[in-house]
């Protein structure tokens, strides 16, 4: 048995308590690995293009004020 089904199996017999306390968990790592991720796209030019698109967008007349 691998190592995550071994990790699943233990998952699935959580009490309820721990299984929405190790949720929070995972999604807070997921969302800061996430945004870690955004960031390091971002100062390496990688997400400039939708700059870019906004401004021809915005050019354009295309976008909607909120």
């Amino acid at each position: 048995m691998t190592d995550v089904a071994r990790i699943k199996v233990a998952i699935e017999n959580l009490p309820e308590k721990d299984f929405l306390q190790l949720r929070k968990w995972f999604w807070e790592m997921d969302w800061e690995r996430w945004n870690k991720q955004i960031e390091t796209d971002s100062a390496s030019g990688k997400l400039d293009f939708l700059i870019r698109e906004a401004f021809d967008d915005k050019d354009k007349g295309q976008l909607e004020e909120i």
